[in-house]
């Protein structure tokens, strides 16, 4: 996979992350991520990011779990095996909700879980390149791709502007490989670290 160049720059606090999110859009920079330690409310919309569709898909997993009930259930009771109990007829819909119900909530769970892990490329042992080490604990970390045309030093400049406490340059691939970060060295070791 191709490397790629990336600013990075880290804020401490949510509400100085903000302002410089739209600065920087507004600046013509395109934002790759903004890695946070926890979710912040209207990043997605600051970021100019579209409305996920995990919803979507889980409605349709959702639906096909019911059609799965539905038909297993009415094909074993009025075909494969009809058996007469306590006189209910062989097509006893009322009898079935429980099951259906179930089937659905479990083919919308475990479709969402997969399809995120999936969007998200989570999976065990599949390695992606961390831009900072503070990322997942205290920092707001904002990764800007680089173009050729892109001055690295009058970015980095822009970011501390904006209030980010460390700005950085680095080199690495956008994707994800597979690996063990217990086995292998850091990838942010060979990050060219300013403080500013």
């Amino acid at each position: 996979m191709a490397k790629k160049k990336f600013v990075v720059g880290c804020f401490d606090d949510e509400a100085v992350l903000f302002p410089a999110v739209k600065k920087v859009r507004t600046a013509g920079y395109k934002i790759h991520d903004v890695y946070t330690p926890f979710a912040v409310h209207g990043l997605d919309h600051a970021m100019g990011l579209r409305e996920t569709s995990l919803h979507t898909a889980g409605f349709i997993y959702g639906i096909t779990g019911t059609t799965t009930a539905l038909s297993c259930i009415s094909w074993i009771f009025t075909r494969d095996w009809p058996l007469n109990i306590g006189g209910k007829p062989h097509f006893a819909l009322p009898a079935w909700v429980p099951i259906t119900f179930e089937l659905t909530v479990l083919f919308a769970a475990v479709g969402m879980v997969l399809t995120f892990c999936y969007l998200c490329q989570l999976a065990p042992f599949v390695k992606k390149h961390h831009f900072h080490p503070r990322a997942t604990d205290d920092y707001f970390v904002m990764v800007i791709e680089c173009t050729d045309k892109t001055n690295i030093e009058d970015l980095k400049a822009f970011l501390t502007n904006q209030g980010a406490l460390e700005t950085n340059f680095q080199v690495a691939e956008e994707g994800w490989w597979l690996g063990r970060y217990d086995k292998d060295e850091m990838p942010f070791e060979n990050a060219d670290i300013v403080v500013a």
